[in-house]
């Protein structure tokens, strides 16, 4: 079984001087083993709870730097690869910078896309993508599902299945978050030290609009 997950870091927002950010990043993670995601969640949540009694789900933003480095390193280490697509909102099309929805669904079209084209993990056998929960509206997410699922379908033959997780209940969902943090953080703020820890593992990391 292969594992895709998905996650995004910045925001769809145009107000760019307003507080929005300037780049909208969307990461793919793939590997043969989910379990060895969960087990660098579970293995940092354990220790955050020897030192602070109530501790949620791991979150990129709210961390720390030893807790971020240290996920990072973790992942390092185990068996996986990534792909990233750039957004910088700058060159995005008046016309789909008001339709969100339609935007993230085009994004991540093309970023599996590149994923599938690539080859680095085998199709031949089912395929699970997780995508993390980034809406409440049921109707939108189903429509990202379909979307996706058209899309992969008429492009190529897969035994793929999609889901919509949230990264409280899907713990390898979590350390995606500080992939794509990382990522995004270069980007943003011109910060790669912490992209620095994951380099070695992307494959791809691309502009949409060059």
């Amino acid at each position: 079984m292969t594992f895709i997950l998905l996650d995004e870091s910045g925001d769809l927002g145009f107000k760019l001087k307003r507080g929005s950010s300037k780049f909208f990043i969307v990461t793919v993670l793939f590997t043969n083993s989910k379990r060895q995601l969960e087990s660098i969640a579970k293995k940092v949540h354990k220790s955050l709870r020897k030192k602070f009694k109530k501790v949620g789900y791991l979150h990129s933003y709210r961390e720390t730097p030893i807790t971020r480095t240290r996920i990072l390193r973790l992942l390092g280490e185990r068996e996986c690869f990534i792909l990233a697509i750039i957004l910088n909102k700058q060159k995005v099309y008046t016309k789909l910078q008001d339709e969100k929805a339609v935007l993230y669904n085009y994004v991540t079209n093309i970023l599996l896309d590149r994923l599938f084209k690539k080859k680095p993990i085998s199709t031949d056998g089912p395929i699970t993508l997780i995508a993390s929960r980034r809406e409440t509206n049921k109707f939108l997410n189903e429509n990202f599902k379909d979307y996706l699922q058209r899309q992969i379908n008429n492009q190529r033959r897969l035994l793929l299945n999609i889901e919509i997780a949230s990264p409280v209940k899907e713990k390898a969902l979590q350390v995606v978050d500080f992939v794509s943090w990382a990522i995004f953080r270069k980007y943003e703020k011109g910060d790669d030290t912490y992209y620095n820890l994951i380099s070695q593992k992307i494959i791809e990391e691309a502009p949409l609009f060059p």
